[in-house]
């Protein structure tokens, strides 16, 4: 796979755009949008009183368009839209959307319960007819009524107690019922809503920001991938075993480079193959894009890496992506030192190949639990011979304990270790230990560059 290093070299040198993280103004741009929604509420809403049902039920008004306006937000963060992802990173967004989730139902849930006791109170009616009453009487208060228990239900498989208990088929599966909760919930925020019955701007503002969040969804998330299917026709071409419990992917298509994918991306793979076409996992490339091959490397862990290993060639592939923004563009400093663990090698190995620099820039750490476990070592050493870079690795001792990376150690591999550019990629309990060490050896957070691929 390195016959192409120079090319993509070239081709990630034209891609280099140095930049800060975008989270700032998009977060912004969020809570701008809810300080919007906020100023409708009040612009609608007529001097209260001290009556408790007034205060009730102007809480579940204001709770009740927060949380639509959440619902668009979540919808939008799950289009996968290049340019957000690009900016924040892959990781940073699916924070947002799980987190954007739980505020969404949470209001919703406070949302309902304010309105029906708000109006219970105001009819000095019970609880239980008074739910029943509106529930029944309302207008589209049946759909939406559906719809919320949808959401609620979404929202509970997704906490994290729930969901690693759940095969992650039927979490995903589960998970898109979001669709049809918001789908049911929408009409009825624009027939009962106060700030929209008499208000053609308001609900105008509300379509856009539906529609637009809706459309995305539908471009990115269903017609994108259709059309990069049904272009490229990816197909597995052969397996290759690099270590134990670490398998290599082949995958043939028609222009491949026409993708557009960087090193250090990452591809969510459908293998349209008994045991397997129903699930969707995220696996990075591990060598640059060529125009007839692409590459995966799977470390086993778990059911459907496992399987990969008995791939028939010919098998047809489904593929969404490139997603991710651990790529070269990240990169602001000349010196780049790249900390991997485990499966974390294989984003690492496209960026060990391809990103830019003279002797002596490039370094690359690798930890693992034994020597054995190093896949594409014989690889990694090429590509260093070749470039004089310096690879590096950590594996356990002999009695099993694990070499710490601490900034002391740090300093001694690199004394100029403070202007560095980082990439890490790697276990959960190796990120955040090199994070820390990083940052006490005087690496700038802005400079440490790193991705989860769980979603």
């Amino acid at each position: 796979m390195m016959q192409n290093g120079r090319a993509a070299r070239r081709q990630t040198m034209r891609a280099i755009s140095p930049q800060r993280s975008g989270a700032l103004p998009l977060l912004v741009a969020g809570w701008a949008g809810a300080a919007a929604v906020m100023t409708l509420w009040w612009l609608n809403t007529p001097v209260v009183h001290m009556a408790m049902a007034e205060w009730l039920i102007g809480g579940g008004r204001l709770t009740g368009l927060l949380g639509g306006y959440l619902i668009a937000i979540v919808v939008l963060l799950m289009a996968r839209v290049p340019a957000l992802e690009r900016r924040v990173g892959s990781d940073r967004v699916t924070r947002w959307h799980a987190v954007c989730g739980r505020y969404a139902v949470s209001l919703v849930i406070v949302h309902v319960v304010l309105t029906v006791w708000g109006y219970a109170v105001q009819a000095n009616s019970p609880i239980v007819a008074q739910t029943i009453s509106v529930v029944t009487e309302f207008p589209r208060m049946i759909e939406a009524t559906v719809g919320t228990v949808l959401l609620v239900l979404v929202g509970g498989v997704s906490a994290g107690m729930v969901r690693r208990r759940m095969r992650y088929e039927t979490w995903y599966y589960l998970h898109l019922l979001t669709y049809a909760g918001v789908y049911l919930t929408f009409w009825h925020q624009l027939a009962t809503g106060a700030e929209f019955v008499g208000d053609a701007t308001a609900r105008t503002v509300w379509y856009v920001l539906y529609a637009t969040a809706g459309a995305l969804l539908l471009w990115y998330r269903v017609l994108t991938p259709v059309r990069l299917n049904l272009w490229h026709r990816m197909r597995v071409d052969s397996t290759v075993y690099e270590a134990p419990g670490v398998v290599s992917v082949l995958i043939t298509g028609r222009r491949l480079h026409r993708i557009g994918a960087q090193p250090g991306q990452f591809f969510r793979w459908r293998f349209l193959t008994d045991g397997l076409r129903w699930s969707s996992n995220p696996y990075s490339l591990s060598a640059p894009p060529r125009p007839d091959l692409l590459r995966i490397t799977v470390k086993a862990n778990g059911e459907h890496s496992e399987a990969l290993a008995r791939l028939e060639p010919g098998t047809r592939i489904w593929a969404e992506g490139p997603y991710g923004a651990l790529t070269a563009g990240r990169r602001s400093k000349e010196k780049v030192l790249m900390i991997a663990g485990g499966a974390g090698i294989t984003p690492m190995r496209a960026l060990f190949e391809t990103l830019p620099g003279e002797p002596g820039d490039l370094t690359l750490l690798y930890r693992a639990s034994k020597t054995e476990d190093l896949a594409l070592w014989s690889e990694l050493r090429q590509i260093a011979s070749a470039r004089g870079a310096r690879l590096l690795y950590a594996v356990n001792g002999p009695d099993g304990v694990r070499p710490e990376i601490t900034p002391q150690r740090l300093r001694e591999l690199l004394p100029d270790i403070d202007d560095h550019d980082v990439y890490m990629c790697g276990p959960a309990g190796l990120a955040r230990q090199s994070y820390e060490a990083l940052r006490e050896a005087g690496v700038p957070a802005r400079r440490i560059h790193h991705e989860s691929f769980e979603m």
